[in-house]
C-alpha cells in the first residue's frame, strides 16, 4: 500500500491501562513463567526463569521493527519534534493526544512520501505514542501496577525494578547510549516541573501521576554516566485485607490497631526505606471513621485516603536558586493545625517539622506519621537528637510505634510488621519504658499477642469504657477482618464500604458476617 492511501488507515486501538492481571506467587522460582500485557496489544511483561543467569528475570515485550521500519520511525519522530509543542501535548487528555499523534503520523507520512503498510504503521504509531505521551523506553514499567521502583545504575547496564510479588529483577531494558540517557533524565526533569545540568546535576521531584523521582546527570558525581530512580505512586493503595493476604500482619494487629485509630491514638510507623510504612499507613487510614476530617502533609504524594473528607497537602520546594518560594513541612504542618483536623497524617518526619507535629499530639490532635527507624530505641534517639531535638517529656505524647521490617522467608523477601510496641513512659533521660503486645517471630513466620494492652488501659481511663467492652471490640474486629480475607473482599472501595458501615450500624455488619 503506497503512503497515498495512509490517510485512510483506521485509527489504532491502544489502551495504556489494560486491566489488571492477578498474579499468584509461585514459590518454586524455576518454575515461574508468567506474561502479562502491560500497553494493550504492543507492550507484555514476561516474568521468568533464566537458567543461564541463574535468577528471575522480568523482559519488556515490545513490537519488532526491522530495519526499514527503523529509518521510517527516525524520520518520522525527527519531524515530528519539530511540528509537535511540548506544551500542547502534556496539556491534553489522553484520547485527544491519541487523535493529535494519529493525525500528524498521517500528515508527515504525506509530506515525506513515505510508503508504509498498516502492520508498520500500527507499530510505529506505538512507539510515538509510547515516546511522546509517556516515557519513552520505560514507560512500560511505569505502566505496570505490580512495579514499584524502577532503578537505573547508569549507562551500559540493566535497568533492575522491584516487583510486588518477585521483588528485585533484572530486565533487558538497557540505555547503551550515555546521550539518549541523559536526554531521558532532561525529560524526567521537564516532567517534574525542574531543570537538571550540569551546574545542578541532582534531581529530586515528583511526575504529574506522584512517582517520586531521584535523578542524577554527570559522571562527576556518578561515575557510569547519568542514573535515576522512580518510586511509583500506587492510584490505588493496599487495603488491610490485602496485607493479610501477603502475611505482612496479623487480623488481631489490624484490629488492635484499628481500636487505636479510632479512639485517637498517636502512632509513629518505624522501618527503614522500602519496608512497608506508606503501605501500612495507607491501611490504617482506612480505619479513621468516615465523618473525621483528615489532613495529610508529605514531602511527595504518596498517601492516598479512601475518603471525601481529606485535605492532602504537598510541600513545593524551590522552582530555582532562590529558596524564598519553598514550602517546607514545617510551615504546612503549623498551618493544618489551623484547617481544624482530627487526624493530621505526616508521611515522614525528620526534621523541625517533628517539633511541630509533637506539640500538635499533646494539644489533642491525634496523629500518624512515619519515621526511618529500625526500632523503639532508634526511633526515641533519633528524636531525641538533632536535627529534631524533641525533649523527653514531649515525647510522652506518643502512644505507639509500629515496626516495619525487611525478612527472608523460606528464601523470599518480604516485609513484615515485626511489633507493635506501646509507649508507657520516656524517663527524663530519654529511656522508654514499653509494652510489646504484638511481635513477629522470625523462627516460625507466626505472630504472636498477648492480652495486657498499656494503650487499652489508657482508653478505658479517658473515655470511661470498660476494658470487657474494649476487649470484645476487639475480638469482634479480628473476626471482621478475618471474613474480609476469607471471603477474597479485598477491593478498595468493597473493604471501606464495609468499615464506614460498622462506624454507622455495626450490628448488620456483625450479621452480614455470622459474628455474634
Amino acid at each position: 500500500m503506497i503512503a497515498e492511501g495512509i490517510q485512510d488507515y483506521p485509527k489504532v486501538a491502544i489502551d495504556f491501562s489494560p486491566e489488571i492481571p492477578p498474579l499468584k506467587k509461585i514459590r518454586e522460582k524455576t518454575k515461574i513463567d508468567i506474561r502479562y500485557s502491560l500497553i494493550s496489544p504492543f507492550a507484555f511483561a514476561h516474568i521468568y526463569w533464566d537458567p543461564e543467569s541463574y535468577e528471575v528475570v522480568y523482559e519488556i515485550e515490545e513490537p519488532f521493527l526491522d530495519e526499514d521500519e527503523l529509518q521510517k520511525k527516525e524520520q518520522i519522530i525527527d519531524a515530528m519534534r519539530a511540528m509537535i509543542s511540548f506544551d500542547n501535548i502534556i496539556e491534553k487528555d489522553q484520547n485527544s493526544l491519541l487523535d493529535y499523534i494519529d493525525q500528524r503520523l498521517k500528515i508527515i507520512a504525506l509530506e515525506l512520501g513515505i510508503e508504509i503498510s498498516y502492520e508498520s504503521y500500527k507499530k510505529i504509531y506505538y512507539y510515538l505514542c509510547r515516546d511522546f505521551i509517556g516515557f519513552n523506553e520505560t514507560e512500560p514499567l511505569l505502566r505496570d501496577y505490580y512495579v514499584e521502583d524502577i532503578e537505573c545504575n547508569g549507562s551500559n547496564t540493566p535497568v533492575y525494578i522491584i516487583h510486588r510479588m518477585y521483588r528485585n529483577l533484572r530486565t533487558n531494558l538497557n540505555f547503551r547510549d550515555a546521550n539518549k540517557l541523559e536526554g531521558f533524565v532532561e525529560k524526567l526533569a521537564q516532567r517534574c516541573g525542574k531543570y537538571i545540568s550540569y551546574a545542578k546535576p541532582i534531581l529530586d521531584g515528583s511526575l504529574p501521576d506522584g512517582s517520586r523521582v531521584n535523578a542524577t546527570y554527570t559522571k562527576d558525581i556518578t561515575s557510569r554516566g547519568p542514573t535515576f530512580t522512580i518510586r511509583k505512586f500506587t492510584k490505588t493503595p493496599w487495603t488491610p485485607a490485602q496485607l493479610i493476604l501477603f502475611n505482612s500482619l496479623s487480623p488481631e494487629m489490624l484490629a488492635y490497631l484499628w481500636v487505636i485509630v479510632q479512639y485517637k491514638m498517636n502512632i509513629l510507623i518505624a522501618g527503614g526505606t522500602s519496608s512497608g510504612k506508606t503501605t501500612l499507613l495507607n491501611a490504617l487510614a482506612f480505619f479513621i471513621s468516615p465523618e473525621a476530617r483528615v489532613v495529610s502533609i508529605e514531602d511527595t504524594r504518596e498517601i492516598n485516603l479512601p475518603r471525601e473528607n481529606w485535605l492532602p497537602s504537598v510541600v513545593r520546594t524551590a522552582t530555582g536558586f532562590q529558596k524564598a518560594d519553598e514550602i517546607d513541612l514545617f510551615t504546612l504542618l503549623r498551618s493544618s493545625f489551623r484547617q481544624n483536623p482530627d487526624y493530621v497524617i505526616v508521611g515522614e518526619v525528620r526534621g523541625k517539622e517533628a517539633y511541630v507535629l509533637f506539640q500538635g499530639m499533646a494539644s489533642g490532635h491525634s496523629s500518624i506519621s512515619t519515621i526511618h527507624a529500625d526500632s523503639v530505641n532508634t526511633v526515641i534517639k533519633r528524636l531525641e537528637t538533632p536535627p529534631i531535638e524533641l525533649s523527653p517529656n514531649l515525647l510522652n505524647v506518643l502512644d505507639c510505634v509500629c515496626v516495619m521490617t525487611h525478612a527472608i522467608v523460606a528464601k523470599e523477601e518480604t516485609r513484615k510488621l515485626k511489633e507493635i510496641v506501646e509507649i508507657i513512659n520516656v524517663t527524663n533521660e530519654g529511656v522508654a519504658i514499653t509494652n510489646t503486645p504484638f511481635v513477629w517471630n522470625p523462627v516460625d513466620d507466626k505472630f504472636y499477642f498477648k492480652k495486657n494492652s498499656k494503650i487499652f488501659e489508657k482508653i478505658s481511663k479517658r473515655y470511661g469504657i470498660r476494658i470487657e467492652e474494649l476487649d470484645l471490640e476487639f475480638r469482634r474486629r479480628v473476626q471482621i477482618i478475618y471474613q474480609l480475607f476469607q471471603r477474597g473482599i479485598f477491593g478498595f472501595e468493597e473493604v471501606q464500604q464495609v468499615i464506614s458501615h460498622y462506624y454507622k450500624k455495626p450490628e448488620e455488619i456483625l450479621r452480614k458476617f455470622g459474628i455474634e
